[in-house]
């Protein structure tokens, strides 16, 4: 069963300033995204199972081929690196494209699997624009595969209330989340292996696609400080009642 790991290189977020309206990402802050990591595994795993093999592939500059040979690293087969100028200040859809169209140069690909959301944008929204994109079903924030077989993949699908179960056929994407299991650490061997590993990079011109951007950033600000803080003190009862003036003050009761 051949498998597709769709992730993404984000930045360490607490390391990221906003300043005079523009995001200023540090040099050397950027990372694998954390849920991604439970897809990688989780793309291991089936093929440890069921055999064949996993490609990672991401979209994003010349450093995120960084978080490709981390991926290499923990024992992925192939890398594809979608990079191109022309791919900066991809909005999900354009970025849903460019990954589509990057799974359609793959033969013979059973499941498309991604990480529930990028921290960095926290939208949820490029696994289903990739579905769509291709014509497979989907299924997201996944939390078990109940059954697979190279016909179909039976999931338990997290809700606000629970789960569900749910079957698609495949070829079909599913998106993870963390409760799938514990991502393994990566071995020397296969850090040493990864650094060597062949990465296919393919430009907007490989991949044929409009990369225009129907999104635009008018204005990025950072949130406004917190004020600070009051600590009540006095006998539980002397706070309780301070605390209720506080409150009737502030019209909150």
């Amino acid at each position: 069963m051949n498998i597709v790991v769709c992730i993404k290189q984000v930045p360490e977020i607490e390391r990221v300033k906003v300043d005079e309206g523009k995001v200023k990402i540090p040099e050397g802050s950027a990372m694998v995204n954390p849920f991604d990591e439970y897809a990688i595994e989780e793309g291991l795993r089936i093929k440890e199972e069921h055999g064949g093999k996993v490609t990672v592939i991401t979209v994003g500059p010349d450093a995120a081929v960084a978080v490709l040979r981390s991926a290499l690293a923990l024992g992925a087969d192939e890398a594809i690196h979608c990079c191109d100028p022309a791919f900066d200040g991809a909005d999900a859809a354009v970025t849903a494209s460019i990954l589509a169209a990057g799974i359609g140069k793959l033969d013979d690909i059973s499941l498309a699997l991604f990480g529930k959301n990028a921290i960095d944008s926290d939208a949820s929204a490029v696994p289903g624009y990739v579905g769509g994109k291709l014509g497979w079903p989907q299924v997201l924030f996944v939390r078990k595969f109940l059954s697979l077989t190279a016909d179909a993949a039976k999931v338990e699908r997290m809700t606000e209330d629970g789960y569900d179960v749910c079957e698609i056929p495949l070829p079909g994407v599913v998106s993870v989340v963390k409760e799938i299991n514990e991502p393994r650490l990566p071995s020397l061997k296969g850090k040493m292996k990864a650094k060597k590993a062949p990465i296919t990079v393919l430009t907007a011109a490989d991949l044929g696609i409009d990369v225009t951007s129907p999104t635009t950033i008018a204005q990025s600000s950072p949130p406004p400080v917190r004020k600070k803080g009051e600590i009540l003190e006095g006998e539980p009862e002397e706070v309780a009642a301070k605390l209720f003036e506080k409150l009737r003050a502030d019209q909150v009761i």
